[in-house]
């Protein structure tokens, strides 16, 4: 059973920064992908970023240019370098995974960031 432990998230003034880890452990396959999600209230669940384990990375629209993402794949870690935080990116954000080979996808339990205006 893969376990994720997420770290980083807080509280915010707009134009601040904040940087979000996720350290994946349970299995030996490897993560085909690693990536952040995010939910603000009464909205559905999105893509923040993702990477593969080639270093190819997916950005959403909203927040090309001001995060960042990365991976370390000896220690099955990923963050995500978020700066210029905005009101609208509050939301509580997930770590998901995807094991390679058997393509099964783990979620961790969110960490929740908020930007003050």
């Amino acid at each position: 059973q893969v376990q994720l432990v997420e770290s980083g998230g807080g509280l915010v003034q707009a134009g601040g920064s904040l940087r979000l880890s996720c350290a994946a452990s349970g299995t030996l396959l490897g993560f085909k992908s690693m990536g952040w999600y995010r939910q603000a209230p009464g909205k559905q669940r999105e893509l923040v970023a993702t990477i593969t384990s080639d270093g190819i990375t997916n950005y959403a629209d909203s927040v090309r240019g001001r995060f960042t993402i990365s991976r370390d794949n000896g220690r099955n870690t990923v963050s995500l370098q978020m700066n210029s935080l905005k009101p609208e990116d509050t939301a509580v954000y997930y770590c998901n995974v995807v094991v390679r080979l058997i393509n099964a996808d783990y979620w961790g339990q969110g960490t929740q960031v908020t930007v003050s205006s």
